[in-house]
């Protein structure tokens, strides 16, 4: 995830979301500038771990990069956010409020039942200190991972997959599924007002596929039936 200050976006995810500081290095040189695109880079890496997974926070030291756009909606084909498990999503908005956090959702959403594969669940967007969306996740009994059912303490648990926006499932599916591996673990198609609240797209109509490898988060792949007026990502996007 490539950050404007890596030490604001540390004491973000430490302080506020409970992550751990595993290591802080930077790197620069030739192999980097191929590895990413982007020459004359020089950056600062920190790894920070929640339950058991890993994210990684870039500050690119040269050359900086675009922020995020400010208008950015939650169907914009550039849109990713990682999925936040909770153990509950009372406490875990509450202090989200309390850090003053910006919405992205109006507040925490609760799936309905009719949907069988989503129903009771509850989720809320907001976004970090730099624009990038984020996602807090409470699964009821019986949804969900095991790992995420367990009785604990702790209030932030790890990362159940990361969500991007697709323009066409089937394509997508093409990549992910035949070319990356990745098997298919599930799939919804939701809507309603909850829905929309959540993403706060007025209209808002998704297909869901969740892949996922034999280990670590999933990719969830979500198409937006309607509205379909999100904005392609940039064709001069970069690292």
């Amino acid at each position: 995830m490539t950050v404007a200050d890596v030490d604001r976006s540390a004491a973000f995810y430490g302080t506020v979301l409970g992550f751990e500081k595993v290591s802080d290095v930077e790197v620069w040189g030739a192999e980097y500038e191929r590895l990413q695109g982007v020459f004359g880079l020089r950056m600062r890496v920190v790894r920070m771990r929640l339950g058991d997974e890993l994210i990684e926070l870039t500050e690119y030291l040269t050359p900086g990069g675009r922020p995020v756009p400010a208008d950015s909606r939650a169907n914009d084909r550039w849109f990713q956010h990682i999925a936040i498990i909770v153990s509950d999503m009372d406490r875990a908005y509450a202090r989200l409020r309390e850090a003053k956090v910006q919405h992205a959702s109006p507040a925490p959403q609760r799936l309905p039942d009719w949907n069988p594969k989503a129903g009771g669940i509850r989720a809320f967007y907001f976004r970090d200190p730099d624009g990038h969306f984020l996602e807090v996740l409470w699964f009821p009994s019986g949804k969900g991972d095991p790992k995420w059912q367990g009785v604990t303490s702790r209030l932030f648990l790890g990362i159940d997959h990361t969500a991007i926006v697709v323009g066409d499932t089937a394509a997508s599916l093409r990549y992910y599924r035949d070319v990356l591996g990745l098997q298919v673990s599930g799939e919804s198609e939701n809507f309603g007002p909850e829905q929309e609240r959540l993403n706060n797209v007025f209209g808002a109509r998704l297909r869901i596929t969740t892949l996922r490898a034999a280990a670590g988060p999933g990719v969830e792949l979500l198409e937006y039936l309607a509205p379909r007026d999100g904005r392609p990502a940039p064709i001069d996007l970069k690292a």
